[in-house]
């Protein structure tokens, strides 16, 4: 399910008494807060308050809040190493409502035990970090990173045939596992093809756009030298949302979502 849908899915979800936690924590390794795993005592005291907050509460209710309590500080530290800049998760006391992100983006370390998700804040990370491409086209290579709330959820690359005259995924590690890049002294560098960019990147058009449609990508951003951003760029159907003039092809993904996203 797409960040979007699930989005749609947490609006209409509801319960007649408070039964839904939500749960934002910050959880940058780069915030000096979070030093020694700063996360936890926030985490504790958070939750400790909302606790508090119940104590005149019905029985059902704080049994309710308890469950959910233990279940996602179960997940949180059962999950320490996929911890990255944030975590967003949305729990109900039914067990029909279990969201959980570990985001690549800022949170605000925020706490809320109502009658429905709260999903404010997630709905700015999504504006600001939507599900999105990022196409890296060079001389017979397109890297394309497939990118949701700051995170890379794959990293594609795809490699042009000149026997065949035709596009074609890449394995993406070598037997030392390393991500293979274009070869520069293949075949593909025959002069005809430096003269004819535009066509020569038209094979890609109906991979992107199989992939938007697959991915659930709302925009979708152009990255390399001039000379192949812009053709590439005049090549397919749809306006990227940037186009940026820098070569990250052979960058690790995190650089390029900084280039990217956060510049």
């Amino acid at each position: 399910m797409t960040i979007n849908k699930e989005l749609q899915a947490l609006k209409e979800y509801s319960c007649s008494d408070r039964c839904v936690l939500s749960v934002y924590l910050n959880t940058n390794p780069g915030d000096p807060q979070q030093l020694n795993g700063g996360w936890k005592i926030h985490l504790k005291s958070g939750l400790k308050r909302l606790g508090e907050y119940l104590e005149g509460s019905d029985e059902n209710e704080k049994k309710a809040f308890n469950k959910i309590k233990k279940k996602i500080i179960n997940e949180l530290e059962d999950n320490q190493q996929e911890m990255r800049k944030g975590v967003v998760i949305f729990a109900s006391a039914a067990d029909d409502l279990w969201s959980v992100h570990y985001v690549q983006v800022p949170v605000k370390t925020s706490f809320y035990w109502e009658n429905h998700p709260v999903i404010e804040q997630l709905e700015y990370m999504y504006k600001a970090y939507p599900e999105a491409g990022i196409i890296m086209p060079s001389f017979g290579e397109v890297r394309i990173l497939d990118t949701a709330m700051g995170f890379v959820r794959d990293d594609l690359t795809f490699k042009y045939d000149p026997v065949s005259e035709v596009w074609g995924e890449m394995k993406k590690m070598d037997a030392q596992g390393r991500r293979p890049v274009a070869d520069s002294k293949s075949a593909v560098l025959d002069p005809k093809y430096k003269v004819n960019k535009n066509s020569f990147f038209k094979g890609m058009s109906t991979t992107l756009e199989q992939l938007k449609k697959k991915r659930g990508w709302r925009e979708f951003h152009v990255a390399g030298e001039a000379e192949m951003a812009n053709a590439f760029s005049e090549s397919i159907r749809d306006t990227p949302a940037s186009c940026i003039y820098k070569n990250l092809n052979n960058s690790k993904a995190h650089d390029v979502i900084h280039q990217i996203f956060e510049k």
